[in-house]
């Protein structure tokens, strides 16, 4: 399934004003960035950009501010910072995003400069979609460019607004996105098995469903999977997290499942302990013998193996969703195990989808084995339930 609608290959930008929403929403400590992954993603676009004499105007959110102001906590210029320091290219950064400041750093621009303005969502019309704020964005520019996939599933204004007055085409990030998320699952290679974890059945349901439609093995971990005990019947999960409510559309799901012919493989052990803590000691036992007064931390020893073994055999993988608590070590085994069998299978193309699996891939600095390695949480999920990306929609269409 190719990608259906226009890049920046597709159109004229030199001498052009570009306006390039791109996700830098990056994690700070002290003023300086901590992980600069959406940094280095969205530099393929703005070096091509740069080398057609377009004058770049970059803007993106970081964080929740309030939306009443300058948060300067959540300031874009240690991004701006970054991304200099990554390319070597000067950036000019403005601390405005909407006023007369930004406007006048906007027109002073020449050919090839790039300007970094201030975080959008320090005006909370910008989560609303106001065509106001819409409109003041489009004024910026002569063409715009959407390459923040971790944002693209957000009908927001500097996300969707701009294309409603300016030619909207993607970056090179966002078209590789869609690309990779959706041939997927349109033909993958077989067998194709999916690693789905994380804590909430709720959350995944889509996810697990459409999964269930085009996997051959589906892999659950974390704690999703006491719910999906207690489908299957098991009398207790001890203090595990569950969701009561979601027992019945678990056991349907199991049941959808069997009559595919997809294998679902749950944890056969687990590691157990007293309370949730960093200090916590785990102990292992079988999945239907968790003790009343214990909660599932991680997968256990021998569902390592067997998690392992079904993903050595892989042709494609995707994987979204830890095993385990894995941000405390005594219980990121489970997690590191599959992170492990996943980067060991040399032969097969592998697709972490965002989100926690990415921190784990990078904890475990595994992320240089893996074939893909998606920058949107969300919005990687929401391509994989087969729905459309609002950002994606206003774009205009390939001929």
């Amino acid at each position: 399934m190719a990608f259906t609608k226009k890049t920046v290959r597709d159109i004229d930008v030199d001498g052009k004003r570009v306006l390039m929403r791109v996700d830098f929403n990056v994690p700070l400590k002290d003023g300086v960035v901590t992980d600069d992954t959406r940094v280095r993603a969205a530099i393929p676009t703005i070096e091509y950009l740069k080398q057609h004499n377009a004058k770049i105007i970059l803007m993106s959110h970081l964080g929740r501010p309030k939306g009443d102001g300058p948060e300067p906590e959540l300031s874009l210029k240690p991004a701006a910072d970054k991304l200099a320091e990554l390319t070597g290219f000067d950036v000019k950064f403005v601390d405005d995003t909407y006023g007369e400041k930004a406007a006048e750093a906007v027109a002073a621009l020449e050919p090839g400069d790039i300007l970094v303005l201030e975080n959008v969502r320090f005006d909370k019309r910008e989560k609303k979609n106001d065509p106001e704020i819409a409109k003041t964005l489009a004024s910026y520019g002569d063409v715009f460019v959407l390459d923040a996939f971790g944002t693209a599933h957000r009908a927001q204004g500097s996300v969707v607004g701009p294309a409603e007055y300016l030619p909207a085409v993607a970056g090179f990030l966002l078209e590789k996105e869609v690309d990779t998320l959706t041939s997927i699952f349109a033909e993958p290679e077989r067998p194709f098995v999916a690693i789905v974890g994380g804590s909430k059945v709720s959350s995944k349901i889509g996810v697990l469903d459409h999964l269930i439609d085009s996997a051959d093995t589906l892999i659950i971990g974390g704690g999703m999977a006491y719910t999906f005990f207690l489908a299957k019947g098991y009398k207790t999960v001890g203090t595990s997290l569950k969701e009561e409510d979601w027992i019945e559309r678990a056991a349907e799901m199991l049941k959808k499942a069997e009559d595919k012919g997809v294998k679902i493989l749950l944890p056969v052990d687990n590691v157990v302990a007293d309370h949730f803590g960093e200090d916590a000691e785990g102990e292992v036992v079988a999945s239907d013998a968790i003790p009343e007064d214990r909660m599932g931390m991680d997968i256990g020893p021998k569902t390592e193996k067997l998690y392992a073994d079904a993903i050595a055999e892989a042709k494609t993988v995707f994987w979204n969703g830890p095993m385990g608590v894995f941000e405390f070590d005594n219980f990121a085994h489970g997690t590191q195990a599959v992170a492990e069998a996943v980067a060991a299978n040399e032969g097969c193309t592998s697709i972490i989808g965002g989100g926690d699996s990415v921190a784990a891939v990078n904890k475990f600095n595994l992320a240089d084995k893996m074939s893909w390695i998606s920058t949107g949480g969300g919005a990687s999920m929401e391509l994989v339930e087969g729905k459309a990306l609002p950002g994606v929609e206003a774009l205009n269409d390939a001929e």
